[in-house]
């Protein structure tokens, strides 16, 4: 049973990806990239931790807070050059 809990998030999860990612290269704005970005990588975490969880490992769960920093860092860096056109003041 969790094997087919696991099977469904992840599909459900690489679905929002490639949805995320058709919104990425197709947003019509800089913002609705900078959103679609960061959802990727709120994906991506998913992904990861569910792939953790179901190989029973606990390493994948280190990968994640590295990725979750740099979706971070990055969504806050992509969003101060969307306001101020400049990234080093």
């Amino acid at each position: 049973m969790l094997k087919v809990a696991i099977l469904a998030s992840l599909a459900m999860l690489f679905l929002a990806m490639v949805l995320a990612l058709v919104r990425l290269l197709r947003g019509p704005s800089v913002p609705d990239r900078v959103l679609a970005l960061d959802t990727v990588f709120v994906n991506t975490v998913g992904v990861v931790l569910v792939l953790g969880i179901w190989l029973e490992t606990s390493i994948y769960f280190e990968a994640v807070l590295i990725i979750a920093m740099m979706g971070f860092i990055g969504t806050c860096a992509l969003a101060k050059y969307v306001l101020r056109g400049d990234l080093m003041e």
